[in-house]
């Protein structure tokens, strides 16, 4: 099937990124990508932007030349309490929050810590994707944050890039979470995480992990702006009537 839609993806506002947002639409044009959202590294990372990049996020056009852009943050998960490095007051301001472990900033520990950490994370309400959640450098219970997934309606991705450049190992962790979820009813997201805008919609690992597992079509939100969109308004985001029309052509 087509994917439209890419919830992972950096530029150079994180500094070992290499793309502006303007170069990354005509990239999503080309390759069919309708809404793609920004999710530069949050501020606990060396090489982050400022938080300040974030609140300023409302500047950006929701559509340029028929292609939707969402405003996100790809957060860290800073503590065993789930905290992340964002502040709660500024999170209304984001359309989607993605958080995940980094090296730099949670150093990893043991696949206890790492589990009850993903968990809390997820119960925290403040995260709607958890990002490459198959790092063999996390171990975690998979069983347990799948099941903590599907309770709080929060997605887990499929990180296309942690099969070709980074999180090497990846893979048998990420079927084993694709199969989990396909079994206990979570939704997964499709991120290319992108360092450079010509891995766009780059999904070609993603799909073939869930076709392997026959997992259904409707409960990856990949699958179209409305399947996302309406996943986020689900966990309590505002409808943004400028994507109505994106929407509709879904």
């Amino acid at each position: 099937m087509k994917y439209s839609v890419d919830t992972h993806t950096h530029t150079v506002a994180s500094t070992h990124a290499y793309s502006t947002i303007h170069d990354y639409l005509p990239v999503a044009k080309a390759k069919g990508i309708v809404l793609f959202a920004t999710t530069d590294h949050g501020p606990a990372m060396a090489d982050a932007p400022h938080y300040w990049h974030f609140v300023n996020l409302k500047v950006l056009p929701r559509i340029v030349d028929g292609v939707g852009i969402l405003r996100g943050i790809e957060a860290n998960i800073k503590s065993e309490a789930g905290d992340i490095d964002f502040l709660d007051n500024h999170l209304g301001g984001l359309d989607l929050v993605l958080a995940g472990f980094h090296e730099p900033v949670f150093p990893p520990k043991d696949k206890e810590t790492h589990t009850r950490a993903m968990i809390n994370t997820i119960k925290s309400g403040r995260v709607d994707i958890i990002s490459h959640p198959g790092n063999p450098a996390f171990p975690i219970d998979i069983e347990a944050v799948v099941r903590a997934a599907a309770e709080h309606q929060v997605a887990l991705e499929v990180n296309n890039s942690s099969f070709m450049h980074s999180r090497k190992g990846s893979e048998s962790n990420c079927r084993a979470i694709v199969e989990a979820a396909r079994d206990l009813g979570a939704w997964l997201a499709f991120g290319s995480d992108s360092h450079v805008a010509f891995s766009l919609g780059d999904f070609e690992h993603c799909h073939r992990l869930v076709t392997e597992a026959g997992f259904p079509e409707e409960r990856l939100l990949a699958r179209s702006p409305d399947a996302l969109l309406s996943f986020l308004e689900r966990r309590g985001h505002p409808v943004i009537e400028e994507f109505a029309v994106l929407r509709h052509g879904a």
